[in-house]
């Protein structure tokens, strides 16, 4: 019989302009990190990050991400680390994956310093793996989860609103699969079952999406720091993060996956934009009635999320291609059987 489990990162801090005192923020995790961001990211941060560790007296070593969370590039991060006594990614999911991968395999502490809130991935003890081509490899487990994670609002609404709403529609998928997850009796991402704490943290993270993220998302078109903003940020990185890790996946992120099998314009879609579908699938394939998928339908499109295939850029694909999404959907490393083992890729 399994045990529940409960697992969460060492701390989280949220709050404006917190990319200024980073420096004293990681103190007390080591003496030389290595920080690892893209050159997008790094060209808007690098000022601020370097003055706040000339401040401290905090010597560090820059590594470009390429921009690719695959082994290769993990492999190559992880060398250039070897005199770094913990890692900081700064960035989006997949830097913060590689960076993640990075302190594993040298054995140090490791900081997550998202520059959107668009997903879940900054608060759990794994990566998502991609083969150097993006597609969608395996899912890599750590014994341990961040030792900080740093959320500085002002920087994250700075970003493009899109990457906001994907977050949203990331988050939403937090109860729907949790349930799934938990109805089934699987075992969650932590090893174990759920827990009535990641219950309870799954129900207000959709309640707070669907209580402020309308108003949320025209604060942030406007680059502004809200309360409504605040709060669906905890709840796109912090909620989302413990829900989905603690609560369990199902159908809509191997869905998400599955999209990964097909070539084209569908990979200009950001991570939550696809599980914002991957989400209506399942709950058709859960049976729910129309008035229940219709809130999630209206959410997404009040936040321009897409809700078709044509939205998708899928309007002219063959049933065959649609049929190799569904095969990787239901692989056997996949979580689509924590929704039901019976469920085929026809």
């Amino acid at each position: 019989m399994f045990s529940s489990v409960f697992q969460s990162p060492a701390k989280y801090i949220q709050g404006k302009n917190l990319l200024s005192e980073i420096g004293q923020h990681v103190s007390y995790i080591g003496k030389r990190p290595l920080l690892t961001a893209d050159q997008t990211v790094w060209d808007l941060t690098k000022e601020k990050v370097t003055k706040s560790f000339k401040q401290t007296g905090t010597e560090f070593d820059f590594a470009l991400f390429g921009g690719e969370s695959s082994r290769k590039e993990i492999d190559r991060l992880t060398n250039e680390g070897q005199k770094n006594d913990f890692v900081i990614g700064l960035g989006g999911g997949k830097t913060l994956d590689a960076a993640k991968a990075t302190a594993d395999k040298l054995g140090v502490p490791i900081v997550i310093v998202p520059t959107t809130a668009s997903t879940d991935a900054p608060t759990s003890a794994l990566s998502v793996i991609y083969t150097e081509e993006g597609a969608f490899e395996s899912y890599k487990f750590y014994s341990r989860n961040p030792d900080l994670v740093l959320v500085d609002t002002q920087v994250i609404v700075n970003a493009p609103v899109r990457l906001f709403a994907s977050g949203m529609a990331d988050a939403m998928a937090t109860l729907v699969e949790a349930k799934a997850s938990m109805k089934s009796g699987s075992l969650t991402m932590a090893g174990g079952k759920a827990t009535i704490a990641a219950q309870a943290i799954t129900e207000v993270c959709e309640d707070i999406l669907f209580t402020h993220g309308e108003a949320a998302f025209r604060a942030v078109e406007k680059h502004l720091v809200t309360p409504q903003v605040e709060a669906v940020i905890e709840a796109n990185t912090l909620l989302s993060g413990l829900g989905f890790e603690n609560g369990g996946l199902a159908a809509a992120h191997a869905i998400h996956n599955g999209f990964t099998a097909l070539d084209g314009p569908i990979h200009h879609l950001t991570h939550g934009e696809k599980v914002a579908y991957g989400i209506l699938v399942q709950l058709v394939l859960e049976n729910r009635t129309f008035d229940e998928i219709d809130l999630y339908l209206t959410f997404f499109r009040a936040i321009h999320m897409p809700v078709t295939l044509e939205e998708l850029h899928l309007q002219d694909a063959a049933y065959e291609d649609l049929l190799k999404v569904g095969t990787l959907a239901v692989s056997e490393n996949e979580t689509l059987k924590n929704l039901s083992p019976d469920i085929t890729a026809e």
